[in-house]
């Protein structure tokens, strides 16, 4: 070996040495996510419930995982209903962009168009609310809640159907209500197609948003009133101004929140962030569905255990003239040709749900044991 290799060779280790911390560093650079550089586009977004409501919460469980997932890159400010506009302003103040999205219920826009209660409290021709959004998802009730949003009511907002809920109550009452006459002359409080189905039983209904119904119930306002759930219900206060709590009702038998943002803002967002918001709302859904199991259950063992509440079934007979109730009014919704955005879109409406219905909750109904037998099988022997 020359004396010119061995010098040369120190001088060829440190520059390789130099080139690969260079190369790593660029590696480095373009490995790190560059979520510094990228502006945070912040939303805000009102819910429709109290703060110390659980939908609220559910809600707030939404805008966690949109927040989680989206890197830095969005972020949904949650306000909880009246922080900008009242609960059944909403869709309104989402759409003009006073709000940027917010979380509720179709029924609460019902005053708009009938039709919106079909996609929140459907008559009760569905199983269960997951086989409503299982309509929504796949039976064809997305692309008749475009058309009524763009087509119809003409609002600019976009949304996501989300969440099932139970079988809501029918109610809080001074006494119990064990016959269908009772509800003649009842002032009560609920909203949607619940109350021209409640007016066509012969009762005065109000539609009140869930903040003011205790209030009302207290001063005498009315005499009776649902809102959705045990919990709800229980930290609202119900059990102090009520103490009889009917529940199994086929007024809203099935029921989803939604989730609505405005159009502009929403269509101006990356598609990453728009797919972010999409699955999320799934993701929150299908968690609401597992909290409400513990909640629900608990809260109605605690009213009726330490509040003093009594919880009654309603009556067959009152939910029979439900039934009928409904016949009545969907014949004359369906039948409404007013305009075609009344009866002809309801029944247009219905007979995708009607359709769903006979194939998917036969299918259930065949396909599952009963689970009322094996539930009295394990736990109800004396």
């Amino acid at each position: 070996m020359t004396e010119t290799t061995q010098s040369m060779r120190p001088a060829a280790r440190r520059g390789f040495l130099k080139g690969a911390a260079a190369a790593a560093t660029g590696a480095a650079v373009l490995a790190t996510p560059n979520v510094s550089r990228a502006q945070t586009v912040t939303l805000r977004f009102q819910s429709t419930w109290p703060q110390r409501d659980i939908f609220h919460e559910f809600a707030g469980d939404f805008v966690s995982r949109v927040n989680a997932m989206a890197g830095g890159r969005l972020r949904l400010e949650l306000l909880a209903a009246g922080a900008v506009v009242p609960a059944f302003q909403l869709m309104d103040a989402v759409s003009a962009g006073t709000l940027d999205g917010g979380h509720g219920v179709p029924a609460y826009w019902f005053g708009k168009n009938k039709a919106f209660s079909l996609f929140g409290t459907s008559p009760p021709w569905f199983g269960d609310a997951n086989q409503l959004l299982g309509w929504y998802h796949y039976g064809g009730g997305e692309a008749l809640y475009r058309e009524l949003l763009a087509d119809i009511v003409r609002v600019n907002v976009v949304a996501f159907m989300t969440g099932p809920m139970p079988t809501q109550p029918l109610g809080w009452f001074k006494n119990p209500i064990e016959r269908p006459d009772q509800i003649r002359g009842l002032k009560y409080r609920t909203v949607g197609l619940a109350a021209d189905l409640f007016a066509e039983m012969g009762a005065a209904v109000v539609s009140l948003p869930g903040g003011e119904i205790v209030p009302a119930l207290e001063r005498g306002v009315i005499d009776g009133a649902e809102f959705n759930n045990p919990s709800s219900d229980r930290v609202l206060g119900f059990p102090d101004v009520a103490k009889v709590y009917m529940i199994q009702s086929y007024h809203q038998r099935t029921e989803s929140f939604e989730v609505l943002f405005n159009k502009g803002k929403f269509d101006a967002l990356p598609e990453d962030l728009r797919a972010v918001i999409k699955y999320a709302s799934e993701s929150s859904s299908a968690d609401m569905s597992w909290k409400l199991q513990d909640r629900y259950s608990r809260d109605l063992l605690t009213m009726a255990q330490q509040q003093g509440v009594s919880v009654r079934a309603t009556p067959r007979p009152v939910l029979d003239a439900q039934l009928q109730a409904w016949n009545r009014v969907i014949e004359r919704l369906e039948g409404d040709n007013s305009s075609p955005a009344n009866g002809p879109f309801f029944k247009k409406v219905c007979d995708s749900q009607r359709e769903w219905c006979r194939r998917v909750s036969s299918f259930f109904l065949r396909y599952e044991a009963s689970s009322v037998v094996s539930f009295n099988h394990f736990f109800a022997r004396g």
